[in-house]
């Protein structure tokens, strides 16, 4: 396999799919993740091969180790081991106080959002590292703004997963800093994606762009340009960085 190797989760939508096509347009074989909606990741890898790029679509929730697993197994059996990864998978659910929070809603935000990362970046580190016999690579995780303004009366779940990605950015950084290995982060604002109407509130981003200092709601693709430039080796000196990408919010 020539091209470097790029898998991103939740590749089916929103930011994940902006990073796909990105990813393919500069060079990387894409691995397309998604957990449920196989027509749009499917779309998203006829986008990218008609542009003549190289993706495949590939299912799997990354709140299930042994579907890591075998997402990753996938991988390494048809392109071999992965030069980049982000983390990218994500869930919302509708407005809600913390008072109001089942243990089942706290669960699946938990599961998708920190275990998959931490899983998904485990097995990442596994093929990348030097000190596995690796050839480096980069990680980044998708954050968000909600991480530093808690996202009170909405989603406070989301907002406290977001800041353990925070954490966990810093933390895998230096842990593989003299492995071959970047860790990076994004932490997007309001962006004009679909995961506004799973929560309940497709109207959102348009709702809410007054109060960001640039006045209006972000792209994905806005997001996906500074994951790839976290990627890529214009930001090599770059690690345990997280890069706001907010319009000033």
């Amino acid at each position: 396999m020539s091209a470097p190797v790029l898998l991103v989760t939740g590749g089916s939508r929103g930011i994940g799919a902006a990073t796909a096509l990105a990813g393919a347009k500069a060079g990387y074989a894409v691995a397309v993740n998604y957990q449920s909606n196989s027509l749009a990741a499917d779309e998203v890898v006829r986008r990218i091969r008609e542009a003549g790029g190289q993706a495949m679509a590939l299912q799997a929730d990354v709140s299930r180790e042994d579907e890591v697993l075998a997402l990753f197994a996938r991988i390494d059996a048809k392109w071999g081991p992965l030069a980049a990864l982000v983390n990218n998978a994500g869930v919302v659910d509708v407005s809600a106080r913390v008072d109001a929070m089942t243990v089942a809603r706290l669960s699946r935000m938990l599961n998708t959002h920190v275990l998959g990362s931490f899983v998904c970046a485990r097995e990442a580190v596994l093929r990348m590292s030097t000190r596995h016999g690796g050839a480096g690579g980069a990680i980044v995780n998708v954050s968000s703004a909600a991480a530093r303004l808690g996202s009170p009366g909405q989603y406070v779940d989301y907002a406290a997963c977001k800041g353990a990605i925070d954490t966990f950015t810093l933390g895998l950084a230096k842990e593989v800093a003299t492995e071959g290995i970047r860790v990076n982060a994004v932490r997007p604002g309001i962006i004009d994606t679909e995961i506004h109407a799973s929560g309940g509130e497709p109207d959102r981003a348009q709702r809410l762009a007054p109060q960001v200092p640039m006045q209006r709601a972000g792209s994905a693709q806005e997001v996906a340009q500074s994951i790839l430039w976290l990627l890529g080796p214009q930001s090599s000196y770059c690690t345990g960085a997280i890069l706001d990408v907010a319009g000033g919010r």
